[in-house]
């Protein structure tokens, strides 16, 4: 298991990347048949084009799922985050195509105890990010952030 990061170690202005991962059709269509949305500039070439796009673009909450994907694959807040309280400020910068290969850059924002001892709030900030470092969705995650455990 990767080394977690408890609210103790939650250090504000500290940044985290994770590995690159390259959309596809079969993960646009995927996307398409668990959420039932099928907007045809989703799953038409020819429609996505003639609305002013190269062709087919992911769903904007696939890509907003996708951060919390890329960030699950880095293992660190795998045993110390509880639960998620919410999103807020999310933007869709730019249209994400199959093809594309984008990271996760997690900015680590601020943090504060809670009245309930053993965690704290904290907000991260998800930012997925093309090779060309054109952002594609972006915002503020509010989180519950276990404390250490004591050792023994």
């Amino acid at each position: 298991m990767t080394e977690q990061i408890w609210f103790e170690d939650f250090t504000p202005g500290a940044v985290l990347v994770s590995q690159p991962r390259t959309i596809t059709f079969a993960d646009i269509d995927a996307w398409a048949d668990l959420t039932g949305e099928r907007h045809p500039v989703h799953m038409d070439d020819e429609f996505a084009r003639s609305a002013g796009f190269a062709g087919r673009v992911a769903h904007g909450l696939f890509s907003l799922a996708l951060i919390e994907g890329l960030k699950a694959d880095l293992g660190c807040f795998e045993r110390s985050v509880t639960a998620s309280l919410g999103w807020n400020n999310v933007k869709f910068h730019a249209p994400l195509y199959p093809g594309d290969s984008v990271h996760l850059r997690l900015e680590l924002v601020d943090k504060r105890t809670t009245s309930k001892p053993g965690r704290g709030l904290a907000t991260e900030r998800g930012i997925l990010v093309k090779e060309d470092g054109a952002q594609v969705t972006s915002g503020d995650h509010l989180i519950f952030l276990l404390s250490r455990p004591a050792a023994g």
